[in-house]
């Protein structure tokens, strides 16, 4: 049996080569201790390794005290990756701006990708000189929820009914049931899965009125049945997420408000829903109308805004906003 050791040995010795062979530039060996958690020594020795091997060709290039090592490029006929030097730097940025939500696995496997298709080009432009970053205060570490999203990645491809043990945020315990699921998308630096009810054998079957929307990080346990499902053939994830405001599903209603200050600068410059209209006022002022389907959203938005936001209507919502607001100078009278 192979010990821990030697697989963390093997794992590194594959990520140097993969990392030499698909990304032309050069790593210093203080890089290359880094990316790979270990020594400058254990860098060194994995570099004899793939020398000794004779098929990697590594080479070492000193600048001032420094060593640095690359892979030269392959020879490959022009034209044989349509990928132009532009293209390559969206997908960096891309890798870059979802690096929090995929967490080590899949953002490895993404770097791979990436780094494979930027050994292939052609031409003398340099890419990947962490040109993009991400803000990660507030994030959700999604390094222990690996196994579930790459369950759901192949439930969604192979259409299987899943076994899932999800809990609520307010919840000590979860519930377990079984779904189908359908999508998997990203919101506010978040994960979601959104699903529909599956029959669990035995029991009678009642659906929710809405769609299950779930956090990756809430499952705490997700198995694949032997049960297939067809694709729904009214499911239209844009119709339901992006024609309105709200992550929540519930009944759509008309929202107005009222923004001055930065507020109106930073609402202008975003798109609430397809249908909003922006009228300017004196002042700088501005009234803003769009659709949304979860209340409590449309609250935490227009005080998000604080001093600067008024909002006008629906009427029920205001009232509700009003009374939130003289509980909460309560706290602090």
């Amino acid at each position: 049996m192979q010990s821990h050791s030697d697989t963390t040995h093997g794992a590194r010795l594959l990520s140097l080569y993969v990392m030499l062979l698909f990304n032309d530039r050069e790593y210093s060996l203080t890089e290359l201790a880094a990316k790979l958690d270990c020594s400058k020594q254990t860098v060194l020795r994995l570099v004899r390794e793939l020398d000794e091997a004779g098929t990697a060709g590594v080479s070492c290039t000193k600048k001032g005290n420094r060593n640095f090592y690359r892979i030269p490029r392959a020879h490959i006929p022009r034209g044989t990756l349509p990928l132009t030097g532009d293209e390559m730097e969206m997908l960096l940025m891309c890798r870059a701006f979802t690096s929090h939500l995929l967490g080590p696995q899949q953002f490895t496997t993404a770097m791979n990708a990436v780094s494979k298709s930027a050994k292939l080009l052609h031409g003398d432009r340099v890419h990947d000189r962490g040109a993009f970053g991400v803000y990660r205060p507030g994030v959700i570490d999604y390094t222990p929820h690996q196994k579930h999203l790459a369950l759901f990645i192949e439930a969604i491809d192979k259409r299987c009914v899943c076994e899932v043990t999800y809990r609520k945020i307010q919840e000590q315990r979860g519930k377990t049931y079984r779904i189908k699921p359908l999508k998997i998308f990203s919101n506010q630096e978040a994960i979601y899965l959104h699903a529909r009810d599956a029959k669990t054998p035995g029991q009678p079957f009642k659906p929710r009125p809405y769609d299950p929307l779930l956090a990756l990080h809430r499952f705490t346990k997700v198995e694949l049945t032997d049960t297939t499902f067809k694709p729904p053939a009214d499911y239209d994830f844009e119709k339901a997420f992006n024609r309105q405001f709200g992550l929540i599903q519930g009944k759509t209603f008309q929202v107005e408000a009222e923004l001055w200050g930065w507020a109106a600068g930073f609402a202008a410059e975003r798109r609430m829903n397809p249908d909003q209209t922006i009228t300017k006022g004196r002042g700088g002022k501005i009234r803003l109308k769009f659709t949304a389907s979860s209340e409590p959203e449309v609250m935490a938005w227009i005080l998000g805004f604080g001093g600067e936001a008024r909002l006008l209507a629906p009427e029920s919502l205001v009232d509700q906003l009003r009374d939130r607001l003289k509980a909460v100078a309560a706290f602090y009278s």
